[in-house]
């Protein structure tokens, strides 16, 4: 017997769904299977054994051989940004600061009441 043939009779086949990005989830592990396949279902025919490279099938089309997809490191995590950059919290406010200066500003050009107790008392006249 052919051992090529003898080798594909014993690989098992999955289906899967392509996401927006392009990519198949299987076994936990991320393959590009291209942008054209977006939102179809291919068929995953991989060996139990090695799951590094699987092979694509899909109608119309010859079928092909993914690896994982690898992320770099500048698709990971953002990096904290530098200390002169983040956004300290304010410890006063200028649109209070302002009220309050105009309040104390009001005060001054406000003539302060004629209590009439306090004249009579000086008077005299209780």
């Amino acid at each position: 017997m052919d051992p090529d043939a003898l080798a594909t009779a014993f690989l098992h086949c999955e289906s899967r769904k392509v996401d927006k990005s392009g990519c198949i989830s299987f076994q936990d592990r991320k393959y590009e299977v291209g942008l054209p396949f977006i939102v179809q279902t291919v068929d995953v025919v991989f060996d139990p054994a090695d799951i590094a490279e699987l092979t694509i099938e899909y109608e119309g089309q010859v079928p092909w051989r993914v690896r994982e997809l690898v992320i770099g490191e500048r698709a990971g995590k953002r990096p904290p940004l530098p200390e002169h950059l983040v956004e300290v919290p304010a410890d006063a406010s200028r649109l209070l600061a302002a009220a309050e200066d105009r309040n104390v500003a009001r005060k001054e050009q406000h003539a302060p009441a004629v209590a009439y107790r306090q004249v009579s008392m000086e008077a005299g006249h209780v």
